[in-house]
């Protein structure tokens, strides 16, 4: 793991960047982030492996996790280090998607799940949260992680995402492309649900959040960068939000073609 591990995105915006190696060799880093509350209180957002930078910057802030007030994992198939930041942190309220509360059943979960949107209701004074529709959260197969809970910090315009939507800055090699992308990941035709109106659906939800996204000032993705305001010489979020939608529109008319006949088209 290379470059910052702590990134102070905005005022009560942490991300913490950590190691996460495929196969032992191939670094594709993951995150979470920290985000301060209205009442002065802290949220986690996933979880990671912690460093010394990282643990420092947890503990000097919520004074050794007193002022912690809960964690919540996203992304269903990110468990890798939910429960080293429990023991950790055990004070915090633990929050879980429904694949959270199964594969760690032995951890004191609390019964509203990142998924539901009465937990989406409970931090509505501090988050904006988001599931993408058309897709499986949990998909039948194992390997495809596109689905995730994305969240979006209020006080700092911040979206906080993990597998669903990938930013990049590119190598010096790269840049006749440009700086940087933003796009969905990969994996959305294999996360498209088997049947009719599931690309329709998805293309509304990423639409809807284009349209959300008109205010953000910062994108914290999983496994590749951060966008920051303050250092984006691009379009804005939302722009690159709606040209990463303008480049899955393949996907999505193939899906349509599929499941629902071939004069299918985008939704409207």
């Amino acid at each position: 793991m290379t470059g910052r591990q702590v990134i102070e995105v905005d005022d009560g915006f942490w991300n913490l960047r950590g190691s996460f190696r495929v196969a032992g060799v191939v670094e594709l880093g993951t995150h979470m982030s920290l985000v301060r509350r209205e009442g002065g209180g802290y949220l986690a957002l996933d979880a990671c492996g912690l460093v010394p930078e990282t643990r420092a910057l947890l503990d000097e802030t919520t004074g050794g996790g007193e002022r912690l007030e809960a964690v919540l994992h996203l992304h269903p198939f990110h468990t890798l280090h939910v429960r080293a930041l429990h023991q950790l942190y055990p004070r915090a309220r633990l929050y879980g998607t429904a694949r959270h509360h199964a594969e760690l059943a032995d951890l004191p979960w609390e019964p509203l799940r990142t998924e539901d949107p009465a937990l989406h209701a409970h931090f509505a004074a501090d988050l904006d949260f988001t599931v993408p529709r058309g897709v499986d959260l949990v998909t039948p197969n194992p390997n495809v992680h596109f689905g995730s809970v994305l969240a979006i910090h209020r006080a700092t315009q911040t979206l906080h995402v993990d597998d669903t939507l990938a930013y990049a800055r590119l190598p010096a090699p790269l840049r006749v492309f440009g700086r940087d992308l933003t796009r969905f990941h990969p994996g959305l035709g294999r996360a498209l649900r088997r049947e009719p109106g599931a690309a329709g659906a998805f293309r509304a939800w990423a639409r809807e959040l284009i349209e959300r996204a008109a205010p953000l000032r910062n994108l914290c993705a999983a496994h590749t960068s951060t966008l920051l305001a303050r250092g984006n010489e691009g379009p804005p979020i939302a722009a690159r939000i709606e040209d990463a939608l303008r480049r899955v529109e393949g996907t999505l008319r193939a899906h349509e073609q599929k499941h629902e006949g071939a004069g299918a088209g985008p939704a409207r």
